[in-house]
C-alpha cells in the first residue's frame, strides 16, 4: 500500500499544478498500522485552478494501476477500488482549504520544493462534543438507554439499536477515556470506537454484552446501565425510569 502511494507520488510530481501528496489515517504519521484490511486514505493539494479537473477525472489515480470502480463522496474528492484489490479514499484540496478541514497525524509522501513546508500539520482539530467530562458522558449515556428503550417499546427497534448499543456505548468509550490509568494509546481523534478492543479488554469493556444484536435491546441496555452504575454515581432517579423501561412487559 506505501508503495502505491510513492508510485502515485512519482506520477503526481510530473504534473506541474501538483503541490503535495499527504497520507492520512492508517496511512499518515503512524503507518505502520496498515495491514491487509487497511484502506488507503490521502489528500491531493493542488493549484486552484486544477481542483475540478482532479476531482472529475481519475486518469491520474489510474496511473499505477487500473481503477475497476469509483464513485464521488462529495463535492472533494472519491472512494476507489484498484483492480488489484487495494481500496482507497482520497480528497483534493486547495492550500487555502487545508486548514479549514480537520484531520491529524498526516504524513507528507511528497511535495514540491516550493510548496508549503506546513502542508501535513494545517488541519483543523476534531470537533467533539461541547461538554467532554464526564457528567456530560454518563448523562448522555444514560439518556440514550431512556429514549432507547422507549422506542423500543414502541416497536421501533432500529433505531432503539442504535440509541442503546451505539450512542450509549460511544458514551461509554468516551467515559473510559477520561478515566482509565491507562487511556487509549492510539484513539482516533475522529472516531473513539476505533481499536477499543485492543485498547480495552472485555473485563473492562464488555462490548459483546453491551451490542449483542438487533433482537437484545433490553439485554443490551442492563449491561450498560450495570456497567455504569459500577464505575460512576448514577443519579437514581434516572436509573429508576431505566429499569421501570427494563421491566414493561408490553
Amino acid at each position: 500500500m506505501l508503495r502505491r502511494l510513492d508510485d502515485l507520488a512519482a506520477h503526481l510530481a510530473t504534473r506541474g499544478d501538483v503541490l503535495a501528496l499527504l497520507g492520512v489515517g492508517s496511512a499518515g504519521s503512524e503507518h505502520d498500522r496498515l495491514d491487509e484490511h487497511s484502506d488507503l486514505d490521502f489528500f491531493v493539494v493542488v493549484e486552484d485552478a486544477a481542483k475540478p479537473r482532479y476531482v472529475d477525472s481519475i486518469d491520474w489515480l489510474q496511473a499505477p494501476c487500473p481503477v475497476a470502480y469509483s464513485f464521488a463522496t462529495d463535492q472533494n474528492g472519491r472512494k476507489a477500488l484498484f483492480t488489484d484489490g487495494i481500496f482507497v479514499e482520497y480528497a483534493i484540496f486547495t492550500v487555502d482549504e487545508l486548514p479549514k478541514i480537520p484531520f491529524h497525524g498526516a504524513r507528507v509522501v511528497w511535495q514540491r520544493d516550493d510548496a508549503p513546508t506546513d502542508l501535513a500539520n494545517r488541519g483543523a482539530p476534531p470537533s467533539g462534543p461541547q461538554y467532554d467530562t464526564v457528567e456530560f458522558h454518563l448523562n448522555e449515556a444514560l439518556t440514550n438507554l431512556y429514549v432507547g428503550l422507549h422506542r423500543e417499546l414502541r416497536g421501533e427497534r432500529l433505531t432503539a439499536t442504535r440509541f442503546i448499543q451505539s450512542y450509549a456505548i460511544d458514551r461509554v468509550i468516551a467515559l473510559l477515556h477520561l478515566t482509565s490509568a491507562h487511556p487509549h494509546p492510539r484513539r482516533d481523534p475522529f472516531e473513539p470506537s476505533r481499536r477499543v478492543e485492543q485498547a480495552y479488554p472485555p473485563a473492562v469493556l464488555p462490548l459483546a454484552e453491551m451490542a449483542p444484536g438487533y433482537e437484545h435491546n433490553r439485554q443490551a441496555a442492563t449491561t450498560t446501565l450495570t456497567w455504569l452504575e459500577k464505575h460512576f454515581t448514577v443519579d437514581p432517579v434516572i436509573a429508576n425510569a431505566i429499569r421501570e423501561l427494563l421491566s414493561d412487559p408490553q
